[in-house]
């Protein structure tokens, strides 16, 4: 595949306008599908279950199999259009979306067109320092995810060069909500940030609403990118790229930045921009050509025959309105401030997408100095091995809110060192149980007993007696061999402080 002429993003800010647009994808943890009674793999309890198990007539296309609609998927529905700001639809009903979906048993969606349930809201984005930008939201509608299909035999995992295709109809029937914006003027050269931040608060408004596990690697939340360009003093919109399911925070701010870059280059040259999709390739950060980009027409929408129209109760609709938990915007600051995090500190947690771990950390019973600590450091450490190790696991994957406040609490109450902490929490990422667990099972504990700490000192300064004439020449320093020594006989489980205190009173002796 040739490679892409870039222009120097700011070179391309000078010369260009950049229009962008986002269609957010955030598949509901219902117990049960959109139209059938199958489980629902988007709910973490059925995640890994196997191929084609968690079907339905009705996610197949069976003949006669007939849908109906899932209650509590449209009280989640309507919850994330209050959220965005959004009017609820008196009445809204589905639509078919007629192209040839290998995925789709009954070969089209059943999806919201022309009365989708929620229209006309807005969200403020806030970015890293502290600018709000207002993004406006155009609808959010409701409709069925498509299965997996797994090309088998080519080098790229793509249907260009494979054998043959595998079609897993697990996730046929998931229940979506799709969220699109109007076009988002102005970013200027924020565009790849705002990006970023727009995905980061839809995400953490779907998990304050608890309606979805919103795992972007798991793709419960996806991000439909559209960026296009328009010479600096014109009117008329330039013609948009869309990229598809982009599956990070990071990457949708990366591919941004790639499709200004790459389509000011193709600008200036005097070349058009096809309206098409596009994939994102994380591994080179660049997107490639996928289909052209049909418009609504070509979807042949018409009403859903089997299915009557969405009518919710007002009564519902203020229930669900009553209901809404605090605005990500405001539960941020309010946890800043509560925390006492200095605006770094606080930023590392949010760009981690670690706030809601270390919040229920907190809520176990950890300081926030410490829950960040662990959060941000130790276990996001390990999670940034796996990805190079290729098996790219995040920190929220790795250990529990409870299990990290427990650890801390064995440190807090000195059963453990922080080393040994280190050692225990590489036990608790290894699937061996509770911190107390890999405590009993490795033996990591802190010697407490001061009878076996001191017969370990006296050996040490009886081998040194040059260091324990300087302890008692007043050279307190010389203490840390002695020290070292100790600790190195304990195996690492032994309180240094504590230690130390007993060194200077047997050098006294």
């Amino acid at each position: 595949m040739a490679k892409d002429a870039l222009m120097d993003f700011d070179k391309a800010l000078e010369l260009f306008e950049p229009v962008l647009g986002f269609e957010v994808h955030v598949e509901l943890n219902t117990e049960t599908k959109m139209f059938s009674a199958a489980a629902n793999p988007a709910n973490s309890a059925n995640h890994a279950a196997g191929p084609n198990t968690l079907v339905a007539p009705v996610d197949m296309g069976l003949p006669g199999a007939l849908p109906v609609v899932n209650e509590t998927a449209v009280r989640y529905s309507i919850s994330l259009g209050l959220a965005l700001g959004c009017s609820i639809a008196p009445s809204s009903r589905f639509a078919r979306k007629n192209y040839f979906y290998p995925d789709l048993g009954k070969n089209y969606q059943i999806s919201q067109y022309d009365e989708p349930i929620a229209f006309e809201g807005h969200v403020d984005v806030e970015l890293a320092d502290g600018t709000i930008v207002p993004v406006p939201i155009e609808r959010a509608h409701m409709e069925e995810d498509a299965g997996k299909l797994t090309h088998v035999g080519g080098a790229t995992g793509r249907i260009q060069g494979a054998e043959y295709s595998l079609v897993d109809y697990n996730r046929a029937g998931v229940p979506l909500v799709e969220i699109v914006t109007k076009p988002i003027y102005g970013t200027e050269h924020r565009a790849p940030d705002v990006a970023k931040a727009y995905v980061q608060t839809i995400r953490d408004i779907v998990l304050s609403l608890g309606i979805s596990d919103a795992r972007m690697e798991r793709g419960n939340l996806r991000c439909d990118a559209n960026v296009s360009l328009r010479p600096r003093g014109q009117e008329k919109l330039g013609t948009r790229t869309e990229t598809k399911n982009v599956n990070s925070m990071r990457s949708v701010e990366r591919a941004v930045r790639y499709e200004i870059q790459r389509q000011a280059a193709i600008l200036a040259a005097g070349g058009k921009i096809t309206q098409e999709t596009r994939h994102w390739h994380e591994d080179t950060g660049t997107t490639s050509p996928g289909r052209p980009k049909s418009d609504a027409d070509d979807y042949r929408y018409f009403p859903e025959p089997d299915l009557l129209p969405v009518v919710p109760a007002p009564e519902l609709i203020e229930q669900l309105r009553g209901a809404l938990p605090e605005p990500p915007a405001a539960r941020r600051r309010r946890l800043k401030a509560e925390w006492g995090f200095t605006d770094l500190e606080f930023q590392d947690v949010v760009n981690g997408g670690l706030l809601a771990e270390v919040e229920a950390t907190v809520a176990a019973g950890a300081a926030p100095a410490s829950a960040r600590k662990w959060w941000t450091g130790e276990l996001t450490r390990i999670a940034n091995a796996t990805s190079a190790e290729g098996t790219g696991r995040e920190a929220s994957d790795l250990a529990t809110p409870a299990q990290v406040a427990e650890l801390q609490l064995l440190i807090d109450e000195g059963t453990l060192t922080d080393k040994l902490a280190r050692q225990v929490l590489e036990g608790v990422v290894a699937g061996e149980g509770s911190p107390k667990d890999v405590v009993a099972a490795r033996g990591l504990a802190v010697v407490s007993d001061d009878g076996a700490l001191i017969a370990a000192i006296d050996e040490a300064l009886a081998s040194q007696p040059d260091v324990l004439e300087k302890i008692r020449d007043g050279k307190v320093q010389a203490a840390g061999a002695i020290i070292g020594a100790v600790m190195k006989a304990m195996k690492g489980q032994a309180d240094a402080a504590r230690v130390r205190e007993l060194v200077l009173e047997r050098a006294a002796q």
